[in-house]
């Protein structure tokens, strides 16, 4: 039976008292205080008791009342920085080229590139035939579309093979549920297809008439389905492919580079499989490229006859093999590029003439260009010592140009033609910057941290040039540290606001990311998981050790996993920050991962453990921040939610929020800001989410005074 009792009744109204800032005093607004309703959780013989699980009754209105109140709390807390906010706000609008347009690629025979106009906030698609010399086509003029909305976004969009057609899917909930339409490029007409609950990507096949589509289950929201939609038979969907086994898998449709297959990707952590399908037989049936089976990852790519596979099989970071095209068996796979233990081979892309690798070493991308001509090879050359390069959108085959994207922490967004023939490099695109910014300004460095168990923890650094090591810079320091995703250096021009005002921005590369390779991975989850949160407060006693902060200007930020990381962290060393960032933070591990209707719960079990399993229990309780609570003085804490995340349910930062507020000994605020309109991704257009960061920036620098 539920026992009810209350410390005090929801406050839904808050009392405001006027702030005080001529002695750094402010008068009391008083917080809200949830309702605590007794919720035994038993397992393996273990009972938590969970005062606030009552909030996951999203249709309560006294949980939208709850949210509300707490979005109020945090305004009138935040009240006295509005000027700063606002200030912040406009310096970060005045950095964006409003009408800024990306790189147009060119893709059988259109060029095609999103554009924005001044003051919008959604892009608009566009295409123009043979030369960017042509008249320009719109396909999807966003900002038309999403006028009716509080959230739009377009999932994904395809073009027919014929470029007359436009088939694109639409989420105006941010919760990951589209709804796919059909536009005719050539009358402007667009129809509805009926189908919703798609997962968002979306492919046509050859004939130019059929598409294909994941879907989601409405409940669970797991990928679920893949479905054959012929747009002019009349006919409705007709499924092509079920998941079976709902417990581990993701699923996403797609096209070979040479549009010679289809294929459907069925992804988890430690395994996956495709399947593939002749591109010009849609009516056919999917076939296993290589059946599943644990702990084989690939992926591939056709090439003139045969797919090259980039793969872990027998090769922690992985080796390119090859098979024919016409028996992709296992069985068949020869060995091209060899298994390296210092280098993670991270990607492919597959030319005519040309095979490129991206590779990882020593925590920084390299680009290794081979002839397939004559085997000969060479490597592409950066002259930071971080930065961050990848392979862009490179849509045809017969080409002897790689483009490829290139940034750092104060290098702006770029995008880069190579001649692999000439080894020519020529910029075409470059991140605008408005306003006096010049990268010259500023220093970007890597250090490394030596970690509790003697690893070296790469560490990237930016801050203004002139900077002393003398312990008084407030430092902002980042972590992820989850599913094999590396905390790769990208510029990011909002953080000038923060540098200007003298914070140090520092990324720790921690383990469980895959920075230093395959291994760095597998160290940091599972029944390793703890080495992340190890990881990430080494380096804050580091940077501490080496000068470039204290504990009263030091601050934490993660989002989603990297939120789970800073509530781990303020658990086990809350000493050592004045505050935390945890956007959309994963928190309530254990009780998250024993709910099997949540979307994302078992498909994640050889990421965090199976809690159904008394050791791995046992191992996240221990770590689990919303469980590890307890009464001791916490940093300041400023948490963001979105009603309708569907990767981390409004519910975990919410009871995370409340139950910090009930145990902390101390004085320092824990604030909760909650999208009642978005979900995980927060406030979709562009400049709406620049008054969240604002309001992020203005709490950091309020607290480094």
């Amino acid at each position: 039976m539920k026992i009810k009792f209350f410390l005090l009744a929801v406050i839904l109204g808050i009392a405001l008292f006027p702030a005080c800032n001529d002695s750094g005093s402010r008068g009391q607004i008083v917080p809200p205080v949830a309702e605590k309703i007794e919720e035994q959780l038993i397992i393996h013989g273990d009972t938590r008791i969970d005062f606030y699980y009552w909030m996951r009754e999203r249709e309560n209105p006294k949980v939208i009342d709850y949210l509300n109140a707490e979005n109020e709390y945090l305004a009138s807390v935040m009240q006295h920085t509005e000027e700063l906010q606002e200030d912040i706000f406009n310096e970060m609008m005045g950095r964006i080229k409003q009408d800024e347009t990306s790189a147009p690629f060119l893709s059988n025979g259109y060029f095609y590139y999103t554009r924005y106009e001044e003051g919008g906030e959604y892009p608009i698609y566009c295409r123009r035939k043979g030369s960017m010399d042509a008249p320009e086509e719109i396909l999807l003029h966003v900002p038309e579309l999403a006028e009716s909305y509080n959230y739009y976004r377009v999932g994904n969009y395809n073009i027919s093979p014929d470029n007359r057609m436009l088939a694109y899917s639409v989420d105006t909930m941010g919760r990951r549920m589209h709804t796919i339409y059909i536009k005719n490029l050539e009358t402007g007409h667009t129809a509805p297809t009926g189908i919703t609950f798609a997962a968002g990507d979306v492919v046509w096949a050859a004939d130019n008439q059929t598409i294909f589509f994941t879907t989601i289950d409405p409940h669970t929201l797991r990928y679920e389905r893949v479905f054959r939609y012929h747009t002019r038979n009349g006919n409705g969907p007709e499924q092509v492919y079920y998941e079976e086994d709902d417990t581990y898998y993701y699923m996403g449709v797609s096209k070979t580079k040479d549009d010679k297959y289809l294929t459907i990707r069925v992804n988890s952590t430690l395994s996956n499989e495709t399947l593939i399908l002749e591109a010009d037989k849609p009516e056919g049936n999917f076939r296993p490229f290589q059946p599943r089976r644990r702990d084989l990852l690939y992926y591939v790519e056709h090439y003139k006859g045969k797919f090259y596979v980039r793969t872990n099989y027998n090769a922690q970071n992985f080796r390119l093999m090859e098979t024919p095209a016409s028996d992709t068996r296992l069985a068949r796979w020869r060995e091209v590029i060899p298994h390296r233990d210092d280098v993670l081979l991270e990607n492919m892309e597959v030319f005519n003439d040309w095979l490129v690798l991206q590779e990882r070493s020593k925590g920084l991308r390299q680009m290794r260009i081979i002839s397939q001509k004559d085997k000969s090879e060479h490597y592409l050359n950066f002259a930071e010592e971080a930065y961050t390069a990848a392979i862009h959108i490179n849509a045809e085959m017969d080409s002897d140009i790689l483009r490829f994207s290139y940034t750092s922490l104060t290098t702006p967004a770029s995008i880069i033609d190579y001649q692999m023939n000439t080894r020519e490099q020529t910029p075409i695109w470059q991140q605008t910057v408005l306003g006096d910014f010049s990268a010259d300004d500023y220093q970007t460095r890597r250090i490394f941290a030596p970690a509790r168990d003697g690893v070296e923890v790469p560490v990237t650094l930016v801050y203004r040039k002139g900077m002393q090591k003398d312990g008084n810079n407030p430092l902002l320091q980042y972590g992820y540290g989850s599913y094999g995703s590396s905390a790769d250096p990208r510029f990011n021009s909002n953080l000038i606001s923060l540098l200007d005002r003298g914070f140090i921005y520092a990324i720790a590369h921690i383990r469980g990311g895959q920075e230093m390779g395959r291994q760095w991975y597998d160290d940091g989850k599972l029944l390793k998981k703890k080495n992340t949160f190890y990881d990430f407060i080494d380096v804050s006693k580091f940077l501490i050790d080496e000068n470039y902060t204290r504990p009263e200007k030091l601050f934490a930020s993660g989002g989603s996993a990297g939120g789970l990381l800073v509530g781990a962290v303020i658990n086990m060393e809350p000493q050592l920050y004045k505050g935390v960032i945890a956007g959309v933070p994963f928190v309530d591990v254990v009780t998250t991962m024993l709910d099997e209707t949540i979307p994302l719960t078992t498909s994640e079990y050889d990421e965090w453990g199976n809690p159904n399993i008394k050791e791995y229990y046992e191992y996240m309780l221990s770590y689990s921040p919303y469980d590890q609570v307890s009464a001791q003085e916490y940093p300041n804490v400023l948490i963001t939610s979105g009603l309708h995340d569907s990767q981390v349910q409004y519910f975990e930062p919410t009871k995370w929020a409340a139950k910090l507020r009930e145990y902390n000994t101390g004085d320092s605020k824990i604030l909760l800001t909650t999208n009642m309109e978005a979900g995980h991704g927060g406030a979709s257009g562009r400049f709406r989410r620049l008054r969240e960061i604002a309001l992020q920036y203005s709490f950091l620098l309020d607290l480094a005074e």
